[in-house]
């Protein structure tokens, strides 16, 4: 049996950041990853400012900015008449006012490496956590086995579960969460990306259907959204008239008509829109997905998932390096991170009802409409008020602040 301060569940962006943080407080910290690597076709590729501030005051904003990138200054809502800005993030305070496009593979090894300098610090990857351990009603370890069979345990101080929206130590620990309806599911897929095609984040919307594509400089990772519980139905259709769809609304993308040659290259990702009413028990805390798992809508589920993070090691540091951390310690980290939770998945939920749903379920004619809907052309003629979509989408309520002990 092995023992550590905190064990973190989980080598996405928010376990990373809290390992590095806490490491760099002087916490014994070990971070269990079931996978081999950090390549994933579903992870996200967006890098908030936030994220790129807390990059600068760790030092490693110059490595960050040595990895292939593009940057996103504009949200562009399209429509048959063309595309409207809806959201400037040039107008907010620099210097990091874009999102970074940047697989979200090479941002982990990042965090990794930088996170392996510190003695405090281990990872543990092919690793994976198969139940905690409990003394009375305390959380006290987990339970692992490796890609190898080997079976074994670490005991801890705290549990940090960070392993996502289906968080399998959030079930054992008997925290359930509450569930909101959505509207869609999501298809998957890559289509061969050209040298002259647009960069960043591109949306596309025709009638009933609607998706984005992801620049990863080499291909287009495609998110389609369709109608809630529909995939079966869908796939008795050709794949092929799938992506006529996508043509119609992006002629661009019309030479590539023919890249998917079956379904099996299409994945289908359950949506689900939930939040836990508490995030902890004596011992173990929920951050990112775990705590509350958000729409795709906006993409500002891994700038949350980050600043849980950041907000978890400013608070928990000092009663780490006492020994042990309270219920009281614990409860501190869910009431700041609450209205910034509270406050996207009530607007999410908004844009579900009133325009995911309706045209998904083929109830509004967007691709037959020359002109967009007045809220999208006020926005878009007068630029001062991009910035208000703008601070939601790239910043939120507020951004946390680096923990002093952290900064290099």
């Amino acid at each position: 049996m092995d023992g550590t301060g905190v064990c973190v569940v989980g080598g996405g962006p928010a376990g990373m950041v809290l390992g590095l943080l806490l490491a760099r407080a002087g916490v014994e910290v070990t971070v269990l990853e079931k996978h081999a690597d950090f390549l994933r076709d579903f992870r996200g590729d967006t890098v908030h400012p936030p994220t790129l501030d807390l990059l600068d005051d760790l030092g490693l904003g110059p490595a960050f900015r040595e990895l292939p990138q593009s940057r996103v200054e504009k949200v562009q809502v399209p429509f048959a008449g063309g595309a409207l800005t809806v959201a400037d993030l040039s107008r907010l305070p620099g210097p990091n006012n874009h999102i970074a496009m940047v697989p979200q593979w090479d941002f982990l090894d990042l965090l990794a490496e930088a996170a392996r300098t510190e003695p405090t610090f281990t990872l543990r990857m092919r690793t994976e956590t198969t139940g905690l351990r409990f003394d009375g009603d305390r959380v006290v370890g987990v339970d692992y086995r490796t890609a190898d069979g080997e079976t074994g345990s670490i005991d801890a101080a705290l549990v940090v579960a960070c392993d996502g929206r289906g968080s399998r130590l959030r079930d054992a620990a008997g925290l359930r969460p509450k569930s909101y309806p959505t509207p869609m599911d999501v298809w998957w897929y890559r289509l061969p990306r050209h040298a002259d095609d647009p960069a960043g984040i591109v949306g596309v919307v025709s009638t009933a259907r609607a998706a984005v594509l992801i620049d990863r400089r080499d291909y287009w990772q495609v998110a389609t959204l369709i109608r809630k519980g529909s995939d079966a139905q869908n796939r008795r259709q050709p794949v092929a008239d799938m992506l006529r769809d996508l043509v119609n609304s992006a002629p661009w993308l019309a030479d590539r008509a023919g890249g998917l040659s079956s379904w099996d290259e299409v994945k289908t990702l359950d949506v689900k829109l939930d939040r836990l009413p508490r995030w902890h028990v004596p011992g173990l805390l929920c951050l990112g997905d775990a705590a509350h798992a958000m729409s795709p809508i906006g993409g500002v589920g891994i700038n949350l998932a980050v600043q849980d993070a950041v907000a978890a090691a400013r608070l928990l540091a000092a009663p780490l390096r006492r020994g042990r951390v309270s219920t009281s310690d614990l409860a501190r980290v869910r009431r700041r991170r609450l209205l910034p939770t509270v406050a996207v998945q009530t607007l999410q939920r908004f844009l579900h009802a009133k325009a995911l749903r309706p045209t998904l379920e083929g109830k509004v004619e967007i691709a037959g409409a020359t002109r967009a809907p007045l809220p999208l052309r006020v926005l878009s003629r007068f630029g001062l008020l991009q910035r208000i979509p703008a601070q939601v989408i790239g910043r939120g309520l507020f951004t946390e602040p680096t923990p002093d002990f952290a900064r290099r």
